[in-house]
Parts: structure tokens; C-alpha cells; sequence
């Protein structure tokens, strides 16, 4: 079965449908199709270009990698410590493109040629949970504030000090905003600014960072194009419209960002609590399990952990049991005698996970088959077909679990379930089931280091 290696990175042959345009013999472009290779200057960060599970993958890596095969070479990724090094590089020719979530300023504007906008995002002020918070700009005054230097976010509050002249700030040299994030969970830094994209996908595994204010409105975020790359400036524009047109983009980020949209404070602090408490025990169970039906283990743990909480003798208002909450006629069907046995709910719910698997259409690709997979476990897969009945209706494309998440919810109103073979179904609750195991899942992901 193709899912066996599990991947995460989204990756799309030939995702444009449209050709590159008569090879160019000269400029920017032109050297990048002579040399095979398209050289892009990043960061090492979750937002941008990680490794994960002996894969290269990230929204600015996958992105990179689309336009290289667009191009028909290859990407070659150069990784620096911050941003202002990255635009030093840039100034030095050392890069074809810079592509490390760089927000569109007027003063980049001035100086850099940026490609076409590919997502947004606000610059945010962050604090501890645990310590009093500003609430508007000119409660800065009364904090310390501490940036990137050469940033966005310098640029920001060197305009905001126009209007506050006693507003000050330090200014941090060759870090990463992840750096200046962990300072502020672990209380060495006050208050930071960061782009809410970032404190998205971090917050997750620093559940005490919290959102004081936006300081701007979304900004666009666009890579930056080598100096004299015209040529290359407009065959990416050309890539990209398409790119955006038939839906990738936004597939992209849904992927990594949308199910991290929802957090909840008290859940997530909860987890990370009892990774270290419940998980080992149980760790050895969901690895077996997993092998033996050809599924990720962390995920069928995120799986359980939505259930159940990694408790053994949990029990539903519904009566379903156990780690993998199952019914009686579920584990009837899946061998199991005792529901409140770890072992053989775990092993139950992994056979029925991958039951469900088997069950997803072919037509449906990649991670998605696991999200349509959990989807149906939740609510069953009749519900599933529905769903793919009704979006085609609705001109959708019902293998893609971005538009699935949109129809699912309708199935609990009238004028759609009636007209469908299995009825009414509360389908806002696959949704959020789906949300929340991919949410507990990337975070087990980062805790590679305590599973010896």
C-alpha cells in the first residue's frame, strides 16, 4: 500500500498544468536552466524549510520545489540563521530566489524585487501567559520589547516611534523568531513581535506563548527575487497564477496552517503534560499496532489520544470504551473481547483505521486518504460518500479533504441530508476530529527525542 511510507510533505507533479515558456539562453532564468539548479537562500524553521521523519518538507519548501520541477531543475536549499543574513546574501547574488516567509514592506519594496504574494500575515505582539500583557501600542512603553533586528517588525515600531518617541526595544542579532519565542515561554524575554503564521504553528509546542495584540494588519508574504532576475520574475508570476488557480496554493495552506487555527490553551498544555505521563506505557502498544496494519504510529496515537485522552478505562455517555472508544459492535467486528484492555483497543481501533483506509477511493491522494480515512471513523463512511456526493453537486472537488471539511457540515441540514442515501449526520464533528488529531500529531512529531 503507497500510504505504508507515511510522508507529510504535499507534493504535486506537475501541479501548474501549464509548460514553461521557449528556454531562455541568457539572464537570471537563463543560468538557472543551465546550471539544472535552483538555488533558494531559507531559514531552518517550521513555517518555512524542517526536517521530518528523514524528509525535507515545510510551506516554503514544497512551494520552492514546485516552481524547481515547473522549471525542470532542481531545488538546492541554503539554510542561514536570520533573516538580515538572508538579505545580505541576496545582495551578494548568492541566491535565486529568497524564500523564508518575507513580508512585502514599503522599504523592502524600495530595494528588493519581490515575486507574487502567496499568503498573509500580522505581526503580532507576544507575551507569557503567565505575566500581565499590553493591550494597544502605547502600552509598549511600559514593557520590554524585543525584536529581530533588520525585521519587519524593527520597521514597524521604527514607525510607531514617530508617534511614541520613548518607545524602545532591543534589537536581536542572527536568531531565528522561534528563538525569541522559546525565551518568552521560558519567561527569559518579556514580549516579542512576530508573524502570526509563526506564533501559529509554535504555539503548539509552547502552549504558555500568548497573543497580546495585532501591531499591523495582514501583510503579504512573497519571496524575494535575485538582483537583474526580470526574466525570472515573470516566468514565476506566470507559474504562480496558475499554481494559484487551480487550487494548489490553497491546498498548501491547509495543509500546514488550517487545523491549527482553533487553539485551545487548557487541551494542548494537557497533552504536552501527558507525553511524558500516559504515552510511554502505552507506546510499545500503538507501535505494534501500527506496524501491523501499515499506519503511522503517532498518528493512530493523536487518534487515540482524541478518543480517549490515553485513558484505559474511559467510557462516552454513548457507552462506547476504552482507548480507542469503541463500540460493542465495532469490537465485535474487530476480535475484541475486552474494550478496556489497552492492547486489544489499540490493536481494534488500528484494524478498523486501516479498514477505513482501504474503503477511501482511490481517487483520493496522498495525506489526504488519512484524513477521509479518520473522518469515517468518526461518523462513518456512509456519511463520507455522501459528503463526496453532495460537493460534486456543489462543484467541489470531493477528493480533497480542504472542500470536504466545507460539506461535511452540511449534512446536518435538511435540504441537503434528504436528498442523500444515509440521512442526517452532525457533520460539523468529523471536522473538528480531524483538526484536533492532526494538531496532537504534529506535536507528538517534535517530540522525536524522548522515543528511544
Amino acid at each position: 500500500m503507497y500510504w505504508k511510507q507515511y510522508v507529510i510533505i504535499f507534493l504535486i507533479v506537475g501541479a501548474a498544468g501549464c509548460e514553461l515558456a521557449k528556454p531562455p539562453s541568457s539572464g537570471v532564468l537563463g543560468q538557472i536552466l543551465q546550471k539544472k539548479t535552483l538555488v533558494v537562500l531559507t531559514l531552518n524553521s517550521p513555517t518555512t524549510y524542517y526536517e521530518r521523519q528523514e524528509e525535507w518538507v515545510g510551506f516554503e519548501h514544497d512551494l520552492a520545489v514546485e516552481f524547481a520541477e515547473y522549471l525542470g531543475v532542481r531545488a538546492q536549499f541554503e539554510v542561514y540563521d536570520s533573516i538580515s543574513e538572508i538579505l545580505e546574501a541576496m545582495d551578494q547574488g548568492k541566491g535565486d530566489i529568497a524564500a523564508a516567509g518575507l513580508i512585502r514592506t514599503r522599504k523592502r519594496g524600495k530595494k528588493y524585487l519581490f515575486g507574487p504574494d502567496y499568503y498573509a500575515a500580522q505581526q503580532q505582539v507576544v507575551c507569557h501567559r503567565s505575566s500581565k500583557t499590553p493591550r494597544k501600542p502605547s502600552d509598549l512603553l511600559d514593557f520590554q520589547l524585543s525584536v529581530i533586528k533588520d525585521s519587519s517588525y524593527e520597521e514597524r515600531l521604527d514607525e510607531l516611534k514617530q508617534l511614541m518617541p520613548d518607545l524602545t526595544w532591543t534589537s536581536a542579532a542572527g536568531v531565528s523568531t522561534e528563538f525569541l519565542l522559546e525565551k518568552v515561554s521560558n519567561k527569559e524575554l518579556e514580549c516579542i513581535v512576530a508573524d502570526s503564521n509563526i506564533v501559529l504553528v509554535n504555539r503548539r509546542y509552547y502552549p504558555e506563548l500568548l497573543v497580546a495584540f495585532d501591531l499591523t494588519e495582514e501583510q503579504p508574504l512573497a519571496w524575494i527575487i535575485k538582483p537583474g532576475g526580470t526574466d525570472l520574475h515573470e516566468e514565476l508570476s506566470r507559474w504562480f497564477q496558475q499554481f494559484e488557480v487551480n487550487g494548489y496554493l490553497s491546498a498548501l495552506a491547509e495543509h500546514y496552517y488550517s487545523h491549527l487555527e482553533n487553539f485551545d490553551y487548557v487541551d494542548i498544555r494537557t497533552f504536552h503534560k501527558r507525553i511524558t505521563t500516559r504515552l510511554p506505557k502505552l507506546l510499545p502498544y500503538f507501535q505494534d499496532a501500527a506496524e501491523q496494519h501499515e499506519l503511522p504510529w503517532k498518528l493512530l496515537a493523536a487518534q487515540a489520544y482524541q478518543e480517549s485522552h490515553w485513558e484505559e478505562n474511559a467510557v462516552s455517555p454513548t457507552k462506547v470504551r476504552g482507548i480507542m472508544m469503541l463500540t460493542e459492535k465495532t469490537a465485535k467486528q474487530m476480535g475484541v473481547r475486552n474494550r478496556t484492555d489497552p492492547v486489544q483497543s489499540i490493536m481494534g481501533g488500528a484494524k478498523y483505521f486501516s479498514e477505513m483506509l482501504e474503503r477511501v477511493p482511490p481517487e483520493v491522494e496522498g495525506v489526504d486518504r488519512f484524513w477521509f480515512a479518520l473522518a469515517a471513523y468518526n461518523v462513518g463512511m456512509g456519511h463520507i460518500y455522501d459528503a463526496r456526493k453532495l460537493a460534486k453537486r456543489l462543484g467541489k472537488d470531493p477528493n480533497q479533504w480542504q472542500n470536504m471539511k466545507m460539506v461535511l457540515p452540511l449534512l446536518s441540514q435538511r435540504k441537503y441530508f434528504k436528498t442523500l442515501k444515509h440521512g442526517y449526520a452532525r457533520g460539523y464533528e468529523p471536522v473538528i476530529y480531524v483538526q484536533k488529531i492532526r494538531e496532537f500529531h504534529d506535536i507528538l512529531l517534535s517530540f522525536d527525542s524522548i522515543f528511544i
